[in-house]
């Protein structure tokens, strides 16, 4: 059975107030203010407007100190329509606020966490070259939330990795979390953009169990890293090496430059060609679509699958047959399945989503190959990765082309995700890849977790016509009606 929405609520002009503990004044999609009766206490903090609507966040508070993560959201479209996302931690109303360390302890706590973990390890064997100790900014008292709530102090430091804020709890001393919040450094890579099969235009390409190739070297592109955060890894703004075969690549210059034999080259991969993402979707309007630094685990699994584990967060790259992650299409195809989980939390209960969700990525992977692929084969997904286990020309995991309905239906989620990403792809043909990817993007907010196939064009075709009119949402409706979706 398809569930309803959360806390959704239409404020008509005229509407006093509604029972979500935020009342409002009588125009439609006016600013909302707390109501005093709230428990929690919440402190309007940002009001942001998207393509669709105006969007208020709230910082949640507990007798004044302000909670770690604690927040409350409410979107109002245009028309009134509102949403809530309730992201509250539970706090003990009996949890003593009275600090017995000081916050000049604390802070000496904090920044001898945030120096020792500023150490580089010059190499194997090699003895540790110490960094300068960090250095203070500001510590404030907050809560934290949830099971283990404490309270801690708020520590921002200075060191050679950036800016780091570390939580020191305020009745211990202990250091319960620490890590780098700062970004922007522009480092050098080197990556296959978007793998060496498309840019090279050449399907006779193999992998040769990882070696380095004349062929293959020539496919190979230098490249700007942007948004590092200094550390001397490749952690940025939108993406976390977190883990990777070989251990981590480290420069203290941002020179990432590898040939492809090196394990290290596929974290360049990854890093580059998520940051590009980000960076397009931001220039597309939005700031709220995985905008955090996602986490990637690199070669770390032997079978020839890579995957996004919702429960936390993360994509695992393998390095079965072609590595993964030598491949752009690859990457995106994962990172989609990141967006949607950052906009829908917990999507693809439903078979249909699930396909939808597989679907997507396929198609996210073809409209972010576009601008660099010259024409070659676009519907074809992953070609180069597809070398590995495929002999017919040209090399393709799925297509986005098939010509599928939902008379084709099998209930495996990436075969039916093909009747998904082609009426994708014809909106991207219809009406060209920033107009589609945008209301694409818009109509995800509005998806439910086990949405259908049916509910969720419904969705894509109202977004188009808020966003571009009559024409364009026939248009939409056309590319759906022609898979048998509606």
């Amino acid at each position: 059975m398809r569930k309803r929405r959360k806390a959704l609520v239409v404020v008509a002009a005229g509407l006093v107030s509604v029972s979500l503990g935020l009342s409002f004044t009588s125009v439609a999609g006016a600013v909302p203010q707390v109501a005093a009766a709230d428990p929690g206490g919440l402190k309007l903090i940002k009001t942001k407007a998207s393509l669709l609507g105006k969007h208020y966040w709230y910082q949640q508070t507990f007798k004044g100190l302000p909670v770690i993560n604690g927040y409350y959201a409410k979107h109002v479209a245009k028309d009134g329509a509102v949403q809530i996302a309730d992201g509250r931690d539970a706090v003990p109303a009996t949890l003593d606020i009275s600090a017995k360390v000081a916050s000049a302890s604390a802070t000496q706590s904090a920044n001898a966490a945030v120096t020792a973990r500023a150490r580089r390890v010059a190499g194997p064997n090699k003895s540790e070259v110490l960094q300068p100790a960090a250095t203070s900014g500001a510590a404030q008292l907050a809560v934290i939330g949830g099971p283990e709530a404490r309270l801690v102090w708020n520590v921002t430091s200075r060191s050679t990795e950036g800016v780091s804020r570390s939580l020191v709890d305020a009745k211990t001393g202990s250091v319960v979390e620490s890590k780098v919040i700062s970004d922007n450094v522009d480092g050098r890579g080197s990556v296959f953009d978007p793998n060496p099969v498309v840019s090279e235009q050449n399907e006779k390409l193999t992998d040769q169990n990882d070696k380095n190739t004349d062929e293959l070297f020539l496919a190979q592109k230098n490249v700007i890293l942007r948004n590092l955060d200094g550390s001397g890894k490749l952690n940025g703004s939108y993406v976390n090496i977190k883990e990777a075969k070989g251990g981590l690549a480290q420069s203290k210059t941002n020179t990432f430059v590898y040939q492809r034999q090196n394990d290290k080259f596929e974290q360049v991969m990854a890093y580059y060609h998520v940051n590009q993402t980000q960076e397009y979707i931001h220039q597309l309007g939005f700031t709220e679509v995985n905008n955090e630094s996602q986490d990637f685990s690199i070669d770390t699994f032997s079978g020839d699958n890579s995957f996004y584990d919702p429960s936390t967060d993360m994509i695992t790259m393998g390095e079965g047959g072609v590595d993964d992650a030598e491949d752009a299409e690859v990457i995106w195809h994962e990172y989609g399945h990141a967006i949607q989980d950052d906009v829908v939390p917990g999507f693809g209960e439903s078979e249909e989503a699930g396909a939808m969700g597989e679907g997507f990525g396929d198609y996210w992977a073809v409209t972010m190959s576009v601008p660099v692929s010259k024409g070659f084969e676009l519907p074809c997904v992953m070609d180069w990765d597809a070398t590995s286990y495929t002999t017919n020309e040209p090399h393709c995991l799925r297509r986005t082309d098939t010509g599928k309905t939902t008379d084709d239906k099998t209930g495996e989620v990436h075969d039916d995700g093909e009747i998904w990403s082609n009426a994708l792809w014809d909106i991207h043909k219809a009406l060209g890849r920033t107009k589609a990817n945008k209301l694409i993007l818009e109509a995800t907010f509005f998806y439910d977790p086990d949405t259908s196939f049916a509910a969720a064009a419904q969705d894509t075709v109202q977004a188009a016509r808020l966003l571009y009119g009559k024409a364009a949402a026939q248009a939409v409706t056309d590319a759906f009606k022609a898979r048998k979706i509606l």
